[in-house]
């Protein structure tokens, strides 16, 4: 329980961050618009620099067993997901920006910050392994879900920095190629940023729609039970019934990782996405502003069920 504890003041934290944004835009300081820029920096340069900075770790049999948990969990979960969403979307009718934010949630933006803090810089790695597959899916099926079909070519994957981070990490790490330290440290100083940047925008996106509008949406609330409680749920029974805690040392945090991944509000880079490529991004702030508000009760709630089974 002590971990559901800590989650709970991890989240209100960054919540106030949230909070902030919205300040900044309700008493003119800036403008809700002004959040792409903040948006065009996180996803071009706070989550490629993070995604390579991960990889920097020396390599051991006993990292390489729980990578490859952790990699085949992301893998298994993200297919439960995307499976889960198809049928979702035929039952109740959702929109692109409802579909793709039921079923991604934020697991870069606050669960990196939320693993360092419970568990340590040195796991990491293991919440990186979702980041990954998920970076992967943003750029693939998210983006084809919020732009739609014919908007999607080899060409715009192979541009994209995202992707490449990804490969730069996983290359560096199988040749165990260390970067300077001044690098590093860069990498490091950029990523740090990564939730309190995704929670400004929220807030900044949440602050140019009316709360009345945001909280008498029924469609929102749909949604809002189906990423914070219901699919989490449905995925720790598929967990827990397929045993991947006993699979290696270190199992059962490593396991609880990659639940913890989603078990997040909705993406923020959903939110992001949506606003660059202009497909109802008041929609999707609005989704990512009630499920991170409402996280502070339900990611313990969910994580306290995991604990106790």
């Amino acid at each position: 329980m002590d971990i559901a504890f800590l989650l709970g003041s991890k989240i209100i934290e960054l919540t106030l961050i949230v909070l902030m944004g919205y300040g900044l835009v309700k008493t003119k300081l800036l403008k809700s618009e002004d959040s792409k820029a903040l948006s065009i920096i996180g996803l071009y340069i706070i989550s490629p620099a993070v995604m390579i900075e991960a990889f920097q770790i020396d390599y051991t049999p006993k990292i390489l067993q729980g990578l490859m948990l952790s990699l085949g969990m992301a893998v298994f979960l993200h297919i439960i997901l995307i499976a889960t969403g198809s049928g979702l979307k035929r039952l109740l009718k959702l929109d692109p920006i409802e579909h793709a934010t039921a079923i991604y949630s934020n697991s870069g933006n606050l669960i990196i910050p939320i693993v360092m803090s419970l568990f340590g810089k040195e796991w990491v790695i293991y919440a990186s392994c979702f980041i990954v597959v998920q970076t992967f899916l943003f750029w693939t099926h998210c983006r084809l879900i919020i732009v739609g079909k014919g908007n999607l070519s080899l060409k715009v994957m192979v541009k994209n920095i995202n992707m490449w981070s990804i490969f730069i990490g996983v290359v560096l790490f199988v040749f165990q190629i260390k970067l300077p330290a001044f690098i590093n440290g860069t990498l490091s100083s950029i990523g740090v940023f990564i939730g309190p940047n995704a929670m400004l925008i929220a807030g900044m996106l949440i602050a140019s729609i009316p709360l009345r509008t945001i909280f008498s949406s029924k469609r929102i609330y749909l949604v809002t039970a189906l990423r914070l409680v219901l699919i989490p749920i449905f995925l720790l029974v598929i967990i827990k019934l397929c045993g991947f805690a006993g699979w290696v040392e270190n199992g059962e945090t490593i396991a609880m990782i990659s639940f913890l991944a989603t078990t997040s509000p909705s993406a923020a880079t959903v939110t992001q996405m949506a606003l660059i490529f202009g497909n109802n991004a008041q929609k999707a702030s609005a989704i990512y502003g009630v499920t991170t508000f409402l996280c502070v009760f339900t990611m313990p709630f969910v994580i306290a069920l995991y604990q106790m089974w």
